[in-house]
C-alpha cells in the first residue's frame, strides 16, 4: 500500500507534514511518498534529523513537483493552472494507481475542486463531502459536511446522509446508524429553507434509501451519544467544528490553569489525574486524524489547515485503515446498486 502526502499542503508544511510521516512510518505497515519540492524536503529532513530521508526508513520516498497550491489561491484556476504543484501531482498519481490515497491539508476549496475533476464522482453523488469525525459521549460523532460545500441544495444533504449511513455501517460496524440533521429545534417546522426542506425530503426518502433519519438534532445534543452522524451544509458544518474544537482547547487549558494555580490545587490534583487525562484524552479531536472526502471514486483526506505533526501522524494512521477497510470500493458498490433499483 501506498500513501500520498502532500508535502508542501497546510499552514506548517512542510515541517508538519515530515514529522508527521516520520512518527507514523513505524506504526504503519504502508510506504509513505511524501509528495513536493525534493530539495526543500531532503534540506529539512537534514535539518530535523541530521541524515537522509532513506536512512531514517525506506518506506519513505519522494515525488518531485514544482509548485505549491496556496490557501488563497482561486480552486478551479489553481487546479487548471498548477499542473506541477504537489496537490494536482498527488490526484493523478492518486487516480493512475500510483498511490492508494491522497492526504493534504492544503486549500480545501482545491482539493475538492481536484478530487471532483481529477479523482472523479461516484455516480449517483452530485457533491462529494467532507465527513469528520468528532468525539462523542461513549462513542463518535460523523459530521458531514465539514467545511466542502458552503452552498447545499435538500439533494445534497440527502445524498450526504446515505454516504454517511453506508460508511458508518461498512468501516465502524454500526448496523444501523441514527442520522440527524443539525438544525436550531427538534421541531419539523423549524430552521431555514434549507434545513425545513431538507427535513422533508429526509422524512420521505430515508425508508427506501435505508436511512434511519431521527430528525432534528439541536448543537447541545450532538454529542450525546444517541446520534451517530449529523449532517448539514458545510458552511454551518466548518463552524459547528471550529466552535467544538475552541470548546475543546478551552477546557484543557481550563483545567491546567487551575490546578497549577497554588499548592493547594496541586496537591487536590493528583487523586484526580486519571480522570483528568482520560477527559483530556476524548476531546482530543487530533486523535481522530483528517476528514474523508466521501463520494469520490478514489480515499481522499483533508487534514486540519493548521494540522501539527501529531495531527499528521494520526492521519497517516487513519488514511491505512481506510485503504483497508475499502471504505470508498464499498461506497461505490452500495451507490451502484441503489442506481440498478
Amino acid at each position: 500500500m501506498k500513501i500520498l502526502l502532500d508535502a508542501m499542503g497546510g499552514d506548517n508544511a512542510p515541517e508538519a507534514t515530515i514529522k508527521g510521516a516520520v512518527r507514523a512510518i513505524n506504526q504503519i505497515e504502508a510506504e509513505v511518498i511524501l509528495v513536493g519540492n525534493e530539495n526543500i524536503i531532503r534540506e529539512k529532513v537534514k535539518e530535523y534529523y541530521g541524515k537522509e530521508l532513506e536512512d531514517i526508513s525506506e518506506r519513505l520516498k519522494i515525488k518531485h513537483t514544482t509548485e505549491t497550491i496556496e490557501m488563497e489561491d482561486i480552486p478551479t484556476h489553481a487546479i487548471k493552472h498548477k499542473k506541477d504543484s504537489s496537490m494536482v501531482v498527488g490526484f493523478k498519481m492518486l487516480k493512475e494507481g500510483e498511490g492508494d490515497v491522497f492526504i493534504s491539508a492544503g486549500n480545501s476549496g482545491a482539493l475538492l475542486t481536484g478530487a471532483t475533476l481529477l479523482v472523479g464522482r461516484i455516480r449517483g453523488i452530485d457533491r462529494p463531502a467532507l465527513a469528520g469525525i468528532l468525539p462523542a459521549y461513549h462513542s463518535q460523532l460523523l459530521l458531514i459536511d465539514s467545511g466542502a460545500n458552503t452552498n447545499c441544495k435538500p439533494i445534497n444533504l440527502l445524498q450526504f446522509a446515505q454516504m454517511s449511513s453506508i460508511y458508518l455501517r461498512n468501516t465502524f460496524g454500526i448496523e444501523k446508524p441514527a442520522i440527524g440533521l443539525l438544525n436550531i429545534g427538534t421541531e419539523e417546522t423549524k430552521g431555514n429553507d434549507l434545513t425545513k426542506e431538507s427535513y422533508k425530503l429526509l422524512k420521505e426518502k430515508s425508508p427506501e434509501l435505508g436511512i434511519n433519519f431521527i430528525g432534528n438534532i439541536e448543537g447541545r445534543d450532538a454529542f450525546s451519544g444517541n446520534v451517530d452522524a449529523i449532517v448539514t451544509d458545510g458552511f454551518t458544518g466548518n463552524i459547528f467544528l471550529k466552535a467544538v474544537e475552541g470548546v475543546g482547547r478551552l477546557v484543557k487549558v481550563s483545567l491546567k490553569e487551575n490546578f497549577l494555580k497554588n499548592t493547594v490545587t496541586k496537591i487536590a490534583a493528583i487523586p484526580s489525574l486519571p480522570a483528568i487525562k482520560g477527559l483530556q484524552k476524548a476531546m482530543d479531536y487530533k486523535s481522530y486524524g483528517g476528514a474523508l472526502f466521501l463520494g469520490v471514486k478514489k480515499p481522499v483526506v483533508k487534514a486540519h489547515g493548521s494540522s501539527d505533526e501529531i495531527l499528521f501522524e494520526f492521519t497517516i494512521k487513519q488514511a491505512e485503515k481506510f485503504v483497508k477497510n475499502k471504505a470508498v470500493d464499498k461506497m461505490i458498490e452500495e451507490f451502484e446498486n441503489l442506481n440498478k433499483n
